[in-house]
């Protein structure tokens, strides 16, 4: 698996080379225990060594590597981390979704549902990049309306992860077949209805069910350990 390039539009060769590298860490494809060389992905990249740095400082940061003299060694991303990932989207998604619903917001719905039509059409195409990335702008749509600077700081802080989990687990769903893609975009069909409903314990059950099923999906997609 590549990372997408068409996520790549206008970001710095660093970040392109920090996106790459996240993937292929958190997808296992680079081990955990392995040391990266500057030296030897600015060849792959066929780049100098700036970006590279750059990218390591990032993953560094993301705690996916350890920075050591001889090199990075990969720390890699294990299951219970994803989990404790989801358990911070689900702090941040249970609070915004009851700050926003406490009110009518019928554009915001209308968006909601304009980005599931968008799903339905990537999965008819088949395309699980552009299905998954529809996936991460319904949730974005909701996290931005809030309106709230910190915890929009902090969901920034985690989305280049979600992103690349994101994108992982939107193919082991499409390889599961046509039900299981459909069962997704049900799940966002469902959570649209209950926001509308503006009833806070519709929807925070709501919220708990959706991220108590991805967590199934978290713990399929990723080897155990």
């Amino acid at each position: 698996m590549k990372y997408p390039t068409s996520w790549l539009q206008g970001v710095s060769l660093g970040e392109a080379i920090t996106s790459e590298l996240r993937l292929q860490i958190i997808s296992g494809a680079i081990k955990p225990g392995e040391v990266l060389s500057e030296n030897r992905i600015a060849s792959d990249f066929g780049t100098s060594r700036s970006p590279v740095r750059e990218a390591m400082k990032t993953l560094s940061n993301e705690g996916l590597i350890r920075l050591e003299r001889m090199g990075a060694v990969v720390i890699g991303l294990s299951l219970k981390d994803m989990e404790e990932l989801y358990d911070v989207r689900f702090l941040i998604e249970s609070f915004v979704q009851g700050r926003v619903f406490l009110n009518p917001h019928p554009d915001l719905i209308r968006s909601l549902e304009q980005i599931i039509d968008r799903m339905k059409l990537a999965a008819k195409h088949r395309d699980s990049v552009e299905f998954s990335y529809q996936d991460l702008a319904f949730h974005e749509r909701i996290i931005t309306e809030a309106n709230h600077k910190r915890i929009l700081h902090l969901w920034k802080s985690i989305r280049p992860i979600v992103m690349t989990v994101m994108l992982i687990t939107t193919e082991q769903i499409f390889s599961g077949g046509e039900s299981k893609v459909s069962y997704v975009i049900q799940k966002h069909v469902k959570l649209v209805q209950e926001m509308n409903s503006l009833d806070p314990q519709r929807i925070q059950l709501a919220v708990h069910h959706y991220f108590d099923d991805s967590r199934t999906t978290l713990y399929h997609s990723f080897p155990k350990g």
